[in-house]
């Protein structure tokens, strides 16, 4: 299973959190104090197709308005398979390609 970084986080950040659930504002958080931040519309639109990837793999249930076209997700709630695999990944050390 590969997920990206800010996938990564975001299941990390719900396996944290006290009941479990995320806000947007506290996903759009890892952004914070990096280098390649991406500029206003692009950062909404990474943050979406990120949660809406998340919820089709069964990793985070979310919950929002809907509107005629489109959900717009607010919160977002880790799954029992969402906290297995963020286990898994802090679990995980990578292995090094080191020939013996």
């Amino acid at each position: 299973m590969v997920l990206s970084r800010l996938q990564r986080y975001i299941l990390t950040q719900a396996l944290a959190a006290p009941k479990r659930t995320l806000s947007r504002a506290s996903i759009a958080r890892f952004y914070d104090g990096s280098a390649h931040r991406p500029k206003g519309k692009d950062l909404v639109n990474i943050i979406s197709r990120s949660i809406d990837r998340l919820v089709s793999r069964e990793f985070l249930v979310g919950y929002g308005r809907k509107t005629a076209t489109k959900w717009f997700v607010e919160t977002v709630k880790l799954t029992p398979k969402g906290r297995r695999a963020s286990r898994k990944m802090l679990g995980e050390q990578q292995r090094l390609p080191l020939k013996i």
